[in-house]
């Protein structure tokens, strides 16, 4: 933490590039929420059913699974800058189809475009920030993808504030979503590609001239060791496949990444992040007062994960992760209770946004930001993009397989049957994590594959003897 406070005083240059990186996951984190309050009137506009609400909420998740398998192609093709590029570009032709919608096939077809884009972006956001920021504070200038997200959160649901009373609302809504992928787009554009990329495309005078620019305020930068590692880690990667995951030195890794990625998923917080205003308008309130109360959810979001920025390097990803995990997974045991309980919807409404807030507190100080932390921490460095990329599609995928069927157990089993099935889902979480996620924080990779019980990594060794 003193290492990213220290850059933040002393190098402008690389806080600008992060943060314009980071509006990635700004995309991400707008569209997110902007859909939670766009949907209970896209539902009165377009005629939509409970299928057609998840088919316009999830249809994004697999645009975004697709732009995550694509996204490790085009990075490495045509850099991770231009990827960016065409990612806010795209955004921008999708959130302009989807306020123009006509139809819900129209709508659908253009959230799937959004998807796309997002899904883009949001990967590439960690590994372009990563690969620029110095290596002291790269774990605080990483964490500013997963802060843009909780903004993005929280701007939509601002944003859906500002428009419920207006004429055309949710189309304004999807509409603004134009703005920051204006910004995403022109923003990169005023940054360069990243050292790594240009090394591996054999353009060395222009990565040894991006460092220079990037370090020139840090009196500690060696821009020749930083150059030797990035040259040596690409030399260590050569010929790799996804398929040498599955090998005995790294299996174990890959394990504890997916269970991450889907568990992440499997404890419900998308359904709070889409279907948070759908949760309060069951407790009796009208459309406009359930999006007014949405946004202490959203600010709830933020602050919270600014917390755990603070707390991840003090008290370590693992406690936190068990901590947070545990907390959410009693929250939603009192929503259970609450939608089981008729009475306590007409006497205490108030119970379930104390509940939506308790969740999102522990999610974000959890979950939310350990999983992308710790994927980018446990896997060897000749196989770690593979590795991310595999874990992202996997988190994607159990976005979409809970977002789409959300509405639908809330009608076969009851909101109270629903909840008590994700309250279960946290308990198995917090399992796995106890039995077989290790505290990665102040640890190296031999340490963490010690624990686990992966092999020694030989390709490894190398480089972890130089740091």
């Amino acid at each position: 933490m003193l290492e990213f406070l220290r850059t933040l005083r002393t190098n402008g240059l690389v806080v600008r590039v992060a943060a314009i990186a980071a509006i990635g996951g700004l995309l991400f984190g707008y569209d997110t929420g902007v859909i939670s309050g766009a949907l209970l009137y896209i539902k009165k506009d377009l005629n939509a059913g409970s299928f057609a609400q998840e088919a316009v909420v999830s249809v994004l998740l697999i645009g975004a699974a697709c732009g995550a398998v694509i996204s490790g192609y085009l990075a490495d093709r045509i850099s991770r800058r231009d990827t960016k590029i065409i990612s806010g570009c795209v955004y921008i032709a999708g959130a302009l189809g989807s306020a123009l919608a006509t139809d819900l096939a129209m709508l659908i077809g253009f959230r799937f475009l959004l998807g796309l884009a997002v899904g883009t972006a949001s990967f590439v956001a960690p590994m372009y920030i990563s690969e620029v920021a110095p290596p002291r504070a790269r774990g605080g200038l990483t964490s500013f993808n997963q802060l843009a997200v909780t903004v993005g959160i929280l701007i939509s649901y601002l944003v859906n504030y500002a428009f419920k009373d207006v004429s055309g609302n949710w189309r304004w809504m999807l509409g603004v979503a134009v703005i920051p992928g204006v910004a995403l787009a022109i923003g990169m554009l005023t940054v360069p590609k990243t050292p790594r990329w240009l090394v591996e495309h054999h353009r060395e005078d222009e990565a040894r001239e991006v460092l220079l620019r990037l370090r020139a305020n840090d009196p500690d930068a060696d821009v020749d060791a930083e150059l030797r590692d990035i040259h040596d880690s690409i030399e260590e990667g050569r010929g790799l496949r996804v398929r040498d995951l599955w090998g005995a030195r790294v299996r174990p890794l890959l394990v504890i990444g997916l269970g991450l990625a889907i568990f992440q998923q499997f404890v419900g917080v998308n359904t709070v992040i889409y279907y948070a205003p759908t949760i309060l308008q069951k407790t009796g309130l009208n459309a406009d007062t359930a999006i007014t109360q949405t946004l202490s959810v959203g600010i709830t979001n933020v602050l919270f994960t600014v917390v755990a920025i603070l707390l991840l390097d003090r008290l370590g990803r693992r406690a936190l992760l068990i901590l947070g995990t545990v907390g959410l997974g009693l929250s939603l045991v009192l929503l259970a209770v609450f939608f089981g309980i008729g009475s306590l919807q007409q006497s205490d409404p108030w119970i379930a946004l104390v509940a939506l807030i308790v969740y999102i507190a522990c999610f974000a100080v959890g979950l939310g930001p350990v999983f992308w932390l710790m994927i980018s921490e446990i896997f060897p460095q000749r196989l770690r993009s593979k590795a991310m990329s595999v874990t992202t599609v996997a988190n994607w995928l159990a976005n979409f397989l809970v977002s789409a069927t959300f509405l639908t157990l809330t009608s076969a089993i009851s909101r109270s049957g629903t909840f008590i099935l994700y309250a279960g889902l946290s308990v198995l979480a917090v399992l796995f994590f106890w039995l077989r996620v290790p505290e990665t924080a102040g640890r190296s990779l031999e340490q963490i594959q010690s624990e686990v019980g992966a092999e020694r990594d030989e390709a490894a060794e190398p480089a972890e003897r130089r740091s």
